[in-house]
């Protein structure tokens, strides 16, 4: 691998200089392990989470302003949730619902109907910017390769794999006008990408891997930036919550159990009270 690869996650983009299409690889290796340690997925759910967790940090590489990037795949099967969550910084987090056991399938075998909603929030908009749609593709990259097609009016293609190791994606989008400087040219940036083996994506860094798949194209490189897994203990975000619900309330917990305990599913934390730390919430 790239030495610039492999400190933590990476995302590189490049540009195909003589056609106009865009490109960005990424791998997210420790990022990656870090965030599904202790949650005991079972492998299709690692697998499409990770997917997930490739595909957003794709696309918020793209933020051209402060913000933060919000993708949820909802669904009413064996996985009903998938949420992962991405900053300008690059720092991810996310998280998965499933029941203990699940089988190997497409995404509507395991998700059933179900839709996707990209939430963006940046420090001017009055409220958050909202996207629903309805699932359409039997997998993570096809679902974002029509949502990004269909949003952006150009064309887009996604590889993505996961492991218990890495996570990682390809992506292509032509630009305006590529059509224009080289007719056959998104064809054949596809048709050589299509040939990426899923060991490849996990295995070989940036450079590597676009020398293997485009070796006669001019390909300019981009510096590569870290992306990195993101989600501290937040003690005044469960305060808040508790008040919320109210002293007799939690009170009343107390009582049946001798301490409160919270569990942040999107951070994988537990948080404990006792009926000292309760009662300091209401003074």
């Amino acid at each position: 691998m790239n030495p610039a690869d492999a400190q933590s996650g990476r995302v590189r983009g490049f540009l195909f200089e003589q056609l106009d299409i865009r490109g960005a690889w990424v791998q997210l290796g420790p990022a990656w392990r870090e965030m599904i340690a202790g949650r005991d997925y079972p492998e299709p759910v690692v697998e499409l989470l990770g997917q997930l967790a490739a595909v957003a940090t794709l696309i918020t590489a793209n933020l051209k302003q402060a913000g933060r990037l919000t993708f949820q795949l909802r669904g009413e099967g064996a996985v009903s949730l998938l949420v992962m969550d991405c900053d300008e910084q690059l720092r991810l987090r996310g998280m998965a619902r499933s029941t203990p056991e699940v089988s190997a399938g497409s995404l509507p075998a395991l998700l059933g109907d179900g839709a996707l909603t990209l939430t963006l929030d940046t420090a001017g908009m009055r409220q958050p910017y909202q996207s629903h749609v309805p699932l359409q593709g039997d997998s993570v990259a096809a679902v974002f390769e029509h949502y990004l097609t269909q949003s952006e009016q150009t064309p887009t293609r996604l590889w993505l794999a996961a492991s218990h190791e890495t996570a990682a994606g390809l992506f292509l989008q032509a630009l305006p006008g590529a059509d224009e400087r080289d007719a056959d040219g998104w064809n054949r940036v596809q048709i050589l990408a299509g040939t990426v083996r899923t060991e490849e994506l996990l295995g070989l860094g940036s450079i590597k891997l676009i020398e293997r798949l485009f070796p006669e194209e001019d390909v300019r490189v981009y510096d590569p930036r870290p992306v990195s897994y993101h989600c501290p203990y937040d003690p005044a975000k469960i305060y808040s919550m508790l008040r919320s619900v109210g002293r007799t309330a939690c009170e009343s917990i107390l009582a049946e159990h001798g301490e409160i305990r919270v569990h942040d599913d999107v951070c994988n934390h537990e948080y404990v009270l006792d009926a000292e730390a309760v009662a300091a919430l209401f003074k």
